[in-house]
């Protein structure tokens, strides 16, 4: 096992704190989809066009940040970053038309691009070897996309899609503390500094590959639900925006507590059993959400769908830079971005298949991507042990 590396609270704090922020902007784009659909008559491709410009440039940009940061750290990125994706988020409901909605949307995407790989190389320092210290990092992720959707239903209930301009300020409250304090807390201590450290050793690209192939078929799972299940609530059950915006708020806020569990899992048996645990436990839980007869009953599924959904999440950054030691920057602009982000390619074909068949069909067929996960992490191997790189070299 590697040697533990002292944890700088109060730079996860921070920087799991910016997460929040910068994520929260992802999760306001999914809630922001019925209300196109009512108020501007989309289609499910169109919508489904929406959520690929979140993640189309995110999806090509990440690993070219996670380059830059493996260079040189260059930390203004991280308060640059969750700038560009506060602003292109909140004024997407401003814009007159669809393809300038598109353009916004995926503007956002770029800041988050440039967020990530950085932001998930400070929390590394910060956190050294602990699977639940990196766990409250991704969880920073996980509250803001909950957040985003919590906070955007009742803003456009209340002004329209024109609410969303009102969403910007967030982004500017935190690149601020950011841009003031970001250094500091890292870097306060010479003497933590120097004992903050990453692991060394010989990339093992053939096990980084097959977790870089688990985190794509989650991240196709996860964006199928978070498009559609808003919608699958209201075609479905009839229910209003309001609850099925719930839906979604239920699905991400569980999904914190399966962040935080399988951080806990990773530290007490390993990050491998965190990943097949929670793949496990998604094909019942969807299954069951598909069918429920009732709304209440529905939603309780929604939430232990969400707690499996997140599982295997906490545990995929720390896992890949463990496997590309001296590749921090791109194993994080990979786990955390593209393999992520590009799970949103797929929602065009999903969203034409509900077009054509049902959401209810649709949403089925998901159900064969944690099956596969599971399949694909048979062939995992945990990280060979070896001594630790100073992060500071």
């Amino acid at each position: 096992m590697h040697k533990k590396s002292p944890v700088n609270v109060r730079g996860v704090a921070l920087v799991s704190g910016a997460h929040v922020v910068d994520d929260f902007y992802q999760g306001v784009i999914p809630a922001l989809l019925p209300f196109l659909v009512s108020e501007r008559h989309y289609s499910y491709a169109a919508i489904s066009g929406i959520t690929l410009a979140a993640t189309v440039l995110s999806s090509v940009a990440q690993p070219a940040f996670g380059v830059l940061a493996d260079r040189r750290s260059r930390r203004w990125m991280v308060p640059a970053g969750l700038l560009l994706a506060g602003i292109g988020a909140s004024v997407a409901g401003l814009m007159p038309s669809y393809a300038l909605t598109w353009l916004v949307v995926a503007a956002s995407g770029l800041g988050v691009a440039a967020f990530h790989p950085e932001a998930a190389r400070s929390a590394r320092q910060a956190a050294g070897n602990s699977n639940t210290a990196m766990s409250v990092f991704a969880l920073g992720g996980n509250a803001g996309y909950a957040l985003g959707s919590l906070v955007t239903t009742p803003v456009l209930l209340w002004f329209g899609v024109h609410g969303t301009g009102l969403l910007v300020l967030p982004a500017a409250v935190m690149a601020l503390i950011l841009s003031r304090t970001l250094n500091h807390t890292l870097d306060h201590r010479e003497e933590h500094r120097a004992r903050s450290r990453l692991p060394s050793g010989q990339d093992d690209w053939p096990a980084f590959l097959t977790l870089t192939t688990i985190v794509v078929i989650r991240s196709i799972f996860f964006f199928g639900i978070t498009s559609f299940i808003a919608l699958y609530f209201i075609n479905h059950f009839g229910s209003t925006k309001a609850t099925a915006g719930a839906a979604l708020t239920i699905f991400l806020v569980t999904g914190a507590l399966g962040t935080l569990l399988g951080g806990w899992l990773g530290d007490h048996f390993s990050p491998i059993v965190s990943i097949r645990s929670g793949f496990a436990l998604a094909i019942p839980a969807l299954a069951g959400t598909l069918l429920a007869g009732s709304t209440p009953v529905a939603l309780v599924c929604i939430a232990v769908t969400g707690i499996a959904t997140y599982i295997p999440f906490s545990v995929f950054v720390l896992l890949g830079q463990n496997y590309l030691p001296s590749r921090i920057g791109t194993a994080s602009g990979v786990t955390v971005g593209l393999a992520v982000s590009i799970g949103g390619l797929a929602n065009p074909v999903l969203g034409w298949f509900a077009d054509t068949t049902s959401l209810r069909m649709a949403l089925t067929v998901l159900l064969v991507f944690p099956a596969l996960a599971l399949v694909v992490s048979a062939f995992l191997r945990m990280p060979k042990p070896s001594d630790d790189q100073d992060l500071s070299a």
